[in-house]
């Protein structure tokens, strides 16, 4: 056999890295399709989850707008609209667990398991399906803030940008819902400890109120709970003044590796559910 020459050999070893990238990506295309396609069969889930960004912006929204000195000079709706829109991704993300767990029990994930794909694009093309299920959920809620006068912006890199952080924040919480799954491996468990888990973090942060009406002990764990920075990244993206306290760049860095972390440590523990 004729040796090949040695520019045909590099000409393949460049292509390899982007084939193996290629059939990566059509993995996680592949799973998060299988999701979205649940979606397509009930959007009345999009319906449902719609009620409870409207109950937050007309009845607590309205009643705290006479609150004054919470939201600084400006409106408490529209200091209000970005944390509703964090907490409606936040709520749909961190139960996506339960799904990991129907699926063990009706066979599912075993016949992921024996599949050549790799874990960690199991676990990303579930956190691109919530990603979509995010991005619908901001739909409703922009909606929502025009109709209540909220002063939002539709410049198209803004919209660009809130997309980004949807999406970035619906990975993070559905990948960390996803970790809990692994741990508790059942649903009865998983729906206590989800509920334990959504009001703390979901208090603990920026949405509903600045962090500097709180006390020194609530602060740090603020700083340290990854919803505070989606917050400040979509309130200064959404609405028309908007500013990011701590800068969009360093919003985007945390929300990326805290979800890179995450996706490791679930694609390490994702196989374990079958056990």
């Amino acid at each position: 056999m004729l040796d090949k020459p040695a520019p045909v050999l590099a000409l393949i070893h460049r292509r390899r890295p982007l084939s193996c990238s290629a059939g990566y990506l059509t993995q996680v295309y592949a799973v998060a399709d299988a999701e979205i396609q649940k979606l397509r069969h009930d959007p009345s889930e999009l319906l449902t989850r719609a009620l409870q960004p409207a109950i937050w912006l007309l009845l607590f929204g309205q009643v705290m707008a006479q609150v004054r000195g919470i939201a600084g000079d400006g409106r408490y709706l529209d200091f209000l609209a970005p944390g509703i829109l964090a907490q409606s991704v936040l709520f749909a993300a961190i139960f996506y667990g339960i799904a990991a767990i129907w699926e063990r029990d009706l066979g599912v994930l075993h016949r992921y398991m024996v599949s050549p794909a790799p874990r960690s694009a199991l676990v990303l093309g579930k956190a691109a399906s919530s990603a979509v299920r995010g991005l619908a959920q901001a739909i409703i809620v922009y909606g929502l803030a025009v109709i209540l006068g909220i002063d939002v912006t539709f410049a198209p890199a803004n919209i660009a940008g809130v997309a980004i952080f949807i999406a970035i924040g619906s990975a993070l919480f559905s990948t960390f819902s996803l970790i809990i799954a692994c741990i508790v491996k059942t649903r009865e468990r998983f729906m206590g400890i989800g509920q334990v888990l959504t009001m703390p973090i979901f208090f603990a942060s920026n949405a509903i109120y600045p962090i500097d009406l709180m006390p020194g002990w609530l602060k740090a764990i603020s700083y340290a709970n990854p919803l505070t920075y989606e917050v400040d990244g979509l309130r200064a993206l959404m609405l028309t003044n908007g500013a990011s306290q701590y800068g969009l760049s360093f919003d985007l860095t945390i929300l990326v590796a805290v979800t890179v972390l995450l996706v490791a440590v679930a694609a390490r523990m994702y196989p374990h559910m079958t056990t």
